[in-house]
């Protein structure tokens, strides 16, 4: 076999296992303080994984190990980079990020979660990021007002 064979393979076993990044949510970054110390951590996590894979001996073992710690690295440091940690809400009289908001939709169904950033946000945990539609229409508003979210509309009941 050439040179120019395994040359050629190896660059495309390279390409093969350089993940594409991943993407970047649009606009502001905005943290809670416990939003960029998980970053942070996942961060490190990644950086750990990574060195570990960097390891192996076996190279196309290594550069298969290395593809998702390497893509995470990528963009948990963009985040970090450019997190905008937000104070938490000074009072509870309007939606803000950082709130804890309960609010019933018009099937009587209750719900609370406290609006957090893109990367922090986990829904089944509680939480949901400010850029959805939901955290979208309860911003700014307060107890006892209406807020349109699909088809419907949901009212405020508590700010926390």
């Amino acid at each position: 076999m050439s040179v120019a064979f395994t040359k050629e393979d190896s660059a495309e076993a390279a390409s093969e296992t350089l993940l594409p990044d991943r993407p970047i949510p649009e606009g502001p970054n905005l943290v809670t303080a416990a939003g960029l110390a998980a970053l942070e951590r996942q961060l490190q996590e990644a950086q750990l994984a990574y060195d570990a894979a960097m390891t192996i001996e076996d190279v196309s073992e290594r550069r298969r190990q290395a593809a998702n710690p390497f893509r995470d690295i990528r963009y948990f440091a963009e985040r970090v980079r450019t997190a905008q940690v937000a104070p938490p809400p000074e009072n509870t009289d309007i939606v803000t990020f950082g709130s804890m908001v309960t609010f019933e939709r018009d099937d009587g169904r209750v719900q609370t979660y406290r609006i957090v950033g893109e990367d922090e946000a986990d829904p089944r945990a509680g939480s949901i990021s400010f850029s959805s539609p939901i955290a979208r229409a309860l911003i700014g508003k307060g107890v006892g007002e209406a807020a349109p979210v699909g088809a419907g509309e949901v009212e405020i009941v508590a700010i926390g």
